[in-house]
Order: C-alpha cells, then sequence, then structure tokens
C-alpha cells in the first residue's frame, strides 16, 4: 500500500529537457517534407488544374497574366499576318480596297483587336469582313479557345481563392498536451478549439503518434505511424465543434504508451500529430488543420484549465486561458503498474470481506454454546447450508 500511495505522490523535479527532435508536422500544420529527385515530372502535366492551383500565389498570378497576354499576342499576329499576306497593309488609303479587318493598320492595332475579339469588347472601330473567309475561321478558333482560357483561368482562381486552407487558421489547438486521471485512468489530452461563429459541420479528430521502430527481423522503419484511439469505437471522436473541447486518449492495454512512466516518457523520443477534419458550414468544402505535440510538449501531472463560463443567457469562451493548465496529483507510474495496482487493491477487498464474515460467524456460534446445533444450519462465509436431503444422507 505504502508503494502505491507513493504512485500518488507528485514526483521529484522534471530533469531538464533535452533538444527537441525535428518536427514531422509544424504547429501551424505544414508538414516538413520535401520531395527530392523526382525525375518523372511529367506527372505533374498531366494534372495541370491541380499544379497550378497548389502554386504560390505570386506564381499563379504570372500564369494567369501570361496566360492571356500570350493568348492576345498569338492571335494578334496571326491577325496582322493575314493582313499583310493579302495586302490590306499597302491598301490603306485605298478606299476601294476590301481588308479582311477594317481599320487593321498594323501589329498594334492587331493586338488590340485580337483583344477585342477574346474579351468580346467589341468597340465597334476595327470590325471584321465578309470577305475574308480565313479571317471568319480564325474568329471562331479564337472565341472557342478564349472561352477555354477564360473557363480554364477563372476556374483555377475561384478554387485557389476558395481554398479552406485558410479557414484551418482559425481552428486551434492547445499548446501543450496533458497526462492526468480521469476516471481512475491514465488518459493523454489535448484541447480544440474553433475561433469562428460559423461552425465546422461532421468535424472529426484523428491522433497519430510519430515513433521510428525496429522490427524483431532488425528492419529499421523512420517515423512509423501509430493509431492513437481517441474514441472511434464510442464515437466520441466526431465532435459538435461549437466551444473548445477536451479530447482524450486513454491509455489502456492497446495504447502504446501502457508501459511508459513518467520518466521513461521524458527519456522517449516521439510525435503526436492530431488531425481536425470537417466541412466549412459556409461553402460546404472540406478543411483539414493539423498540429504536433512533442515529447517536451506533454506535460505531466497537469490538466486544462475551464474556459467556459455561465453568463446571462449564454455561454461564454475565455480564450484567454485556451493553453493554460494546471497541476493535479497524477500517478508517476505507467499505466499497466496503475492498472496491477488497482487489481491487487480489489483482490484485496474482495478476500477481507469473507474473511470478516467468518469471524463474524465464530464470534456468534461461540457465544451460542456447543448445544447451539440449529447454528450449523446458519449461512457460512455467505453461503447457504446444504439441503435437508444431503445432510441425512
Amino acid at each position: 500500500m505504502a508503494q502505491e500511495n507513493a504512485a500518488f505522490s507528485p514526483g521529484p523535479e522534471e530533469p531538464p529537457r533535452r533538444r527537441g527532435r525535428q518536427r514531422y508536422v509544424e504547429k501551424d500544420g505544414r508538414c516538413n517534407v520535401q520531395q527530392g529527385n523526382v525525375r518523372e515530372t511529367y506527372r505533374y502535366l498531366t494534372d495541370l488544374f491541380t499544379t497550378l492551383v497548389d502554386l504560390q500565389w505570386r506564381l499563379s498570378l504570372l500564369f494567369f497574366v501570361l496566360a492571356y497576354a500570350l493568348t492576345w499576342l498569338f492571335f494578334g499576329a496571326i491577325w496582322w499576318l493575314i493582313a499583310y499576306g493579302r495586302g490590306d497593309l499597302e491598301h490603306l488609303e485605298d478606299t476601294a480596297w476590301t481588308p479582311c479587318v477594317n481599320n487593321l493598320n498594323g501589329f498594334v492595332a492587331a493586338f488590340l483587336f485580337s483583344i477585342e475579339t477574346e474579351t468580346t469588347i467589341g468597340y465597334g472601330h476595327r470590325v471584321i469582313t465578309d470577305q475574308c473567309p480565313e479571317g471568319i475561321v480564325l474568329l471562331l478558333l479564337q472565341a472557342i479557345l478564349g472561352s477555354m482560357v477564360n473557363a480554364f483561368m477563372v476556374g483555377c482562381m475561384f478554387v485557389k481563392i476558395s481554398q479552406p486552407n485558410k479557414r484551418a487558421a482559425t481552428l486551434v489547438f492547445s499548446s501543450h498536451a496533458v497526462v492526468s486521471l480521469r476516471d481512475g485512468r491514465l488518459c493523454l489530452m489535448f484541447r480544440v478549439g474553433d475561433l469562428r461563429s460559423s461552425h465546422i459541420v461532421e468535424a472529426s479528430i484523428r491522433a497519430k503518434l510519430i515513433r521510428s521502430r525496429q522490427t524483431l527481423e532488425g528492419e529499421f522503419i523512420p517515423l512509423h505511424q501509430t493509431d492513437l484511439s481517441v474514441g472511434f469505437d464510442t464515437g466520441d471522436d466526431r465532435l459538435f465543434l461549437v466551444s473548445p473541447l477536451v479530447i482524450s486518449h486513454e491509455i489502456d492495454a492497446a495504447s502504446p504508451f501502457w508501459e511508459a512512466s513518467r520518466r521513461a516518457l521524458e527519456r522517449d523520443d516521439f510525435e503526436i500529430v492530431v488531425i481536425l477534419e470537417g466541412m466549412v458550414e459556409a461553402t460546404g468544402m472540406t478543411c483539414q488543420a493539423r498540429s504536433s505535440y512533442l515529447v517536451d510538449e506533454v506535460l505531466w501531472g497537469h490538466r486544462f484549465t475551464s474556459v467556459l463560463t455561465l453568463e446571462d443567457g449564454f455561454y461564454e469562451v475565455d480564450y484567454a486561458s485556451f493553453h493554460e493548465t494546471f497541476e493535479v496529483p497524477t500517478p508517476s507510474c505507467s499505466a499497466r503498474e496503475l492498472a496491477e495496482a488497482a487489481a491487487r487493491l480489489d483482490a484485496h477487498l474482495y478476500w477481507s470481506i469473507p474473511s470478516r464474515l467468518d469471524e463474524k460467524v465464530e464470534e456468534e456460534g461461540a457465544g451460542e454454546g456447543a448445544g447451539g446445533g440449529a447454528g450449523a444450519d446458519k449461512e457460512q462465509n455467505g453461503c447457504l447450508p446444504p439441503p435437508e436431503s444431503e445432510s441425512k444422507v
């Protein structure tokens, strides 16, 4: 019992933390992985739309401007070549000459006519005539290709603008994870919250343990991923994220932290990646927010400060205390040792109750004397006496 009580003591001061490991996922959710030596770069062109959407904003804007400018220049050059080939530029002052495009007197005019054609501005100064069949074909071709360029580029910009990545910036995770008791069991916990009044629909949470390991055959697996149960079996992983919630991972026999004590956890080297997914209520697009916790960001024996208070007719969330924790009495042993200690305690209580009943029965029997034959029919140790037929036999 003394050992069990000592397990619940606050324990000695924490030793100085060693230098943290390289993050797999940054605190803001960015994955700290770079793709190198990719030789099959043609695969990016097979999905050109996604490639353009994934570009940085300055590159996307540059490509947007170049797509239109090069298209206008290309068709402007063709309009100029048609005018030059037909001799329209040599009969500018000839009123009896019917050009392919009226008032097209040079390359600049051809470029402006190309812009008017593709953007359907139609100022009315330059216009194609019916005596130029090659110009009519080119006009149809530019109108069709111009519509395709508009659809492609406007679609890319719309998708890039409406991407829910920025929505994830208002989904916050606690700066630390904590380990403490909940209902007598050690639990690893962290807190999530949504800063906006428009909520995340069908929100769900996942957690991954990132830790290198070596198999029994000697194979080294870097950054091995292990699922941490946060209530998938019970449905607790599906969140109604209206106010900040504390997500709990119970350290049971199926948990990778089952045999990790406080001291062993401090010496370990791992990273916990948490992923929050859901649909943005305003747009219906799927949003994902990520964060991670290193070993020195897991506080043993702490609990989160409450941030929810009841005001006059509503609940108020104080995000100033969102990341705050406070110390609570927590055993420094592992969850396995804690479960074994609880089992021994339960076994001691189970066997001590019948022993006390036996002592009470013996005291009553001694008080009644040897002639108390009826006492043999009384219950002993919580059990009924044998049936009468069996006693006669």
